[in-house]
């Protein structure tokens, strides 16, 4: 872990509480990033925060630590307002007991925060995170989204859980279901809301803060790697006059990821990439493919020639991409094939090398994929293939990272000599049902009578 991405200000210079801090501490985290430390004094005075920064810089914590303090605050607010009376008052300090002796005659509802992400695999890390930072906190988690584990969540949201973390489609599914109130939230973080634009989340978005508290009532966060002017309105229009915090960056991409590329053509592709992973002996990468059948192959090719795959795509079940990933981050698996559902959300360290076997399409994809690389002040390195069929990729990136990546040759020594492994058996069609005799003999068609 390197220190250089590490301001001066310490978080217990912060107003946190003590349970907060104790996790912060065992947890290893003692200086603040640059956008925890100019959000997060805003954010603990009530302030709400539109939030631009680079991934990998800390706004998980940011708005976990935002969030956190809020709710004990509100709880400590409601605990002072019932104790507090006037001496004279007899009758007056006696109902205040007695409201404090009997919460069951007005229960707390819950949830008490929602924060929604675009994707599973960000909303996993975000529980993840949160669990930890509130490790000596008495804070209920309800794990929300699609894919799998319906009734397992569905009964978690029912028990009274504090925070809600999840992906928009899902948790609006459980508030149809009257499963929970959005009422009482306090809190609201919007994590990722550039990608909830361009995953078409925006009125599912819209629909659940239209059922919360007025945004006055309310702390409020939105997060982003850009502040684009659809997302500052969506901002303007559901917050209380938030503070743009923006990190800003001479560049795109972080310095410390080492970008550079090769140019070889659709038949070296293969040969090149295992003669640099024989070369580079990276500890752990990801390989970015633009197709599933792109994944498939490379991942037949790679383990074929010794190297423990395993390849993640938009519709491998959720089951099976948490215990990939859950591989990958154990060393049990040391290459990540994987489309651009992987390249947002995921939060796993020291990956040092994020290959480019395909370049995207999308020029901010690029930044997204290489950005899995370099995180929380780490180094990394980015090698990009300029192929025959994506080349025409390459100048748009340049162009959007505002820098040239410079191409390596490719020498006789990179293009390794490969064990081709055998086909994948073909998937039997399904065969449609034959019709039966007699259906054969109901349809045949009617004979004509003979003409006189």
């Amino acid at each position: 872990m390197n220190d250089k991405h590490l301001t001066h200000t310490r978080f217990s210079n912060l107003e946190l509480s003590d349970p907060i801090l104790r996790s912060l501490n065992e947890a290893h985290f003692n200086h603040c990033t640059p956008i925890q430390d100019k959000a997060l004094p805003l954010l603990l005075r009530g302030k709400d925060i539109a939030g631009q920064a680079q991934t990998g810089t800390g706004k998980t914590a940011t708005f976990l630590l935002a969030t956190f303090q809020h709710l004990i605050n509100e709880i400590e607010y409601e605990e002072d307002d019932h104790l507090h009376y006037d001496d004279d008052d007899d009758d007056l300090a006696e109902k205040s007991v007695a409201a404090t002796r009997l919460p069951q005659t007005n229960p707390v509802k819950y949830p008490r925060a929602i924060i929604l992400a675009p994707t599973r695999e960000l909303a996993i890390q975000i529980h993840k995170d949160a669990l930890l930072l509130s490790k000596h906190l008495d804070l209920k988690f309800a794990l929300i989204y699609g894919g799998t584990d319906y009734q397992k969540q569905l009964d978690a949201v029912k028990a009274n859980v504090d925070i809600i973390i999840g992906t928009p489609g899902r948790i609006i599914d459980f508030y149809k279901q009257n499963a929970f109130t959005l009422n009482n939230v306090q809190v609201t973080v919007l994590d990722e809301a550039d990608r909830m634009f361009d995953l078409g989340f925006i009125k599912d978005i819209r629909f659940l803060l239209r059922r919360m508290p007025a945004p006055d009532q309310r702390l409020n966060m939105l997060f982003s790697a850009t502040l684009s002017y659809k997302v500052t309105e969506l901002a303007y229009e559901h917050m209380n006059n938030p503070v743009l915090v923006r990190i800003e960056s001479e560049d795109v991409t972080s310095k410390a990821i080492e970008q550079s590329a090769f140019c070889p053509s659709n038949q070296q592709k293969l040969p090149l990439l295992v003669g640099i992973l024989r070369q580079y002996q990276p500890l752990r990468s990801i390989i970015f493919v633009n197709t599933k059948r792109c994944a498939e192959q490379l991942d037949d090719y790679l383990n074929a020639n010794g190297y423990k795959t395993a390849a993640l795509s938009g519709d491998v079940p959720q089951d099976k991409r948490q215990r990939l990933l859950t591989d990958f981050q154990d060393n049990k698996i040391t290459l990540l094939i994987a489309t651009d559902v992987a390249a947002r959300g995921l939060h796993i360290a020291d990956v040092s090398h994020v290959f480019n076997y395909d370049l995207p399409q999308d020029v901010e994809d690029y930044v997204h994929r290489i950005g899995r690389t370099a995180r929380f002040g780490a180094s990394g390195e980015a090698i990009s293939f300029i192929c025959e069929e994506y080349a025409y990729s390459m100048p748009d990136i340049e162009d959007y990272i505002g820098q040239k990546i410079p191409v390596k040759p490719i020498t006789a020594d990179l293009l390794a000599e490969l064990i081709i492994p055998e086909k994948r058996p073909a998937k039997p069609r399904p065969q449609k049902p034959r019709p039966s005799s007699a259906s054969s003999t109901s349809r045949a068609p009617k004979a004509r009578p003979s003409t006189p």
